[in-house]
């Protein structure tokens, strides 16, 4: 049996405000709630409106969004006046699902290396093998 716990590394810079407003929006797909601030257990009221949670600390990349609590706060806002993309959707959820790292091509390239680990997903089907297996692999012996 699988555990409930996922989780994959993000590419920060890239992906960091994009997987904050899937979390937030997660409440509302599951109509939940009619707004993200509404989510008792969301970072939406701390991000978005200021609301003080010792629980949190800000990203570095949240804190580009703008000079001073007021501009972040409502450059976060902002972010949540756009639709997100379906295929960002699908792209979140198979990193999340199958422990994959979400990120630029380079990132993921730069995280294989140093780990020596998968960062993107399996071709489907078996894996390629030359003619010669591939002949016999196509009758079976009862």
């Amino acid at each position: 049996m699988g555990s409930r716990y996922k989780s994959s590394l993000i590419d920060s810079e890239a992906y960091l405000l994009t997987c904050m407003r899937y979390i937030e929006l997660n409440p509302l797909r599951a109509n939940m709630v009619a707004h993200p601030g509404e989510y008792r257990w969301s970072s939406y009221a701390a991000s978005a409106n200021g609301r003080d949670n010792p629980l949190l600390s800000l990203h570095p990349v949240y804190r580009q969004l703008g000079a001073d609590p007021t501009a972040r706060q409502h450059a976060y806002r902002e972010l949540f006046r756009q639709h997100m993309d379906h295929t960002i959707i699908h792209d979140i959820r198979e990193a999340l699902n199958q422990e994959l790292v979400l990120g630029r091509e380079d990132f993921k390239t730069r995280i294989e290396q140093m780990t020596q680990r998968q960062t993107r997903p399996g071709r489907m089907g078996r894996p390629r093998t030359d003619g010669a297996e591939e002949a016999v692999a196509d009758y079976y012996v009862l």
